[in-house]
């Protein structure tokens, strides 16, 4: 399973993962009075910073969210930044991996072994770390099951509205959740067409996280999904700035073109050749 597949995979686990922790934690109200790692230092203070947010925007929450989802996206934007550049090398060493694995296709231990160290081999030359392709998504994970409590433990931010939504409860309407869903597909489809091959998983893995984040948005307060639709908005702008799928797109065939045409002229120049003699 390449690294872009176990990407999507982590996503699938981490948001069930978020489900199961928001579902059994504690409702109790949080404020100074809280003891705990958790709670005092993280719970607290992203409700503060929430109330301090909305105090800026003219006491909405709802606009406190936004800021806070592009503020998180800000901070973490160096560490996508550098997943996306180790995804795109990657992307270019794709065929050689697949080129391995039809090469080392048998499934005994030792084959697989073999194909494990030429494909750590072919990832150290090219400057690949499939690592690091998970770790905005492990950091963002905190930060969502934090912003979840804050807004259920916080009563102003529980009972506070936004728009058509009270951000404590689902979203009547279901908007936020089809923004989401449309927004996540749409970072899913740009950065599918920088690649320079797919597969079935990579395409139905391109569906079916939207449906699963339309249902979760469905049944999720309305201030979790408003940072959902935040986030994917932004990481649909910043795959075009940092990974334009048409540029690399563009570039791609540039090069194929280019060496087509060297392939074509040294044909011609040996066809010459054997003529000559």
């Amino acid at each position: 399973m390449n690294s872009k597949n176990r990407k999507r995979l982590l996503l699938v686990a981490s948001l069930f993962l978020f489900m199961l922790i928001a579902a059994g934690c504690s409702t109790a109200p949080v404020s100074s009075a809280s003891t705990g790692f958790w709670d005092h230092y993280i719970i607290y203070n992203f409700s503060r910073f929430l109330l301090w947010l909305a105090d800026i925007f003219g006491g909405s929450y709802g606009w406190a969210i936004v800021a806070f989802t592009i503020i998180i996206r800000l901070i973490i934007l160096p560490l996508t930044w550098w997943q996306s550049k180790t995804m795109m090398k990657q992307q270019e060493v794709a065929p050689e991996i697949q080129a391995l694995q039809k090469k080392y296709a048998s499934k005994d231990v030792e084959t697989q072994q073999k194909l494990r160290e030429e494909t750590q081999k072919l990832y150290a030359e090219a400057g690949v770390n499939p690592v690091i392709g998970c770790l905005p998504l492990l950091v963002q994970m905190p930060v969502l099951i934090a912003l979840y409590q804050a807004i259920y433990r916080t009563s102003a931010l529980k009972s506070g509205s936004f728009l058509w939504m009270q951000l404590g409860k689902a979203d009547p309407y279901f908007i936020m959740a089809i923004l989401a869903a449309v927004f996540t597909f749409a970072t899913s489809y740009l950065t599918m067409m920088s690649q320079p091959t797919k597969n079935a998983t990579t395409t139905a893995m391109l569906w079916v996280m939207p449906i699963m984040i339309f249902v979760m948005a469905m049944n999720i307060a309305s201030a979790v999904s408003i940072y959902w639709v935040v986030t994917n908005a932004f990481s649909v702008g910043q795959t075009m700035v940092i990974q334009n799928p048409f540029k690399i797109r563009r570039e791609r065939e540039a090069k194929e073109q280019v060496k087509r045409d060297r392939e074509k002229a040294l044909a011609k120049a040996r066809k010459k050749a054997t003529k000559k003699r």
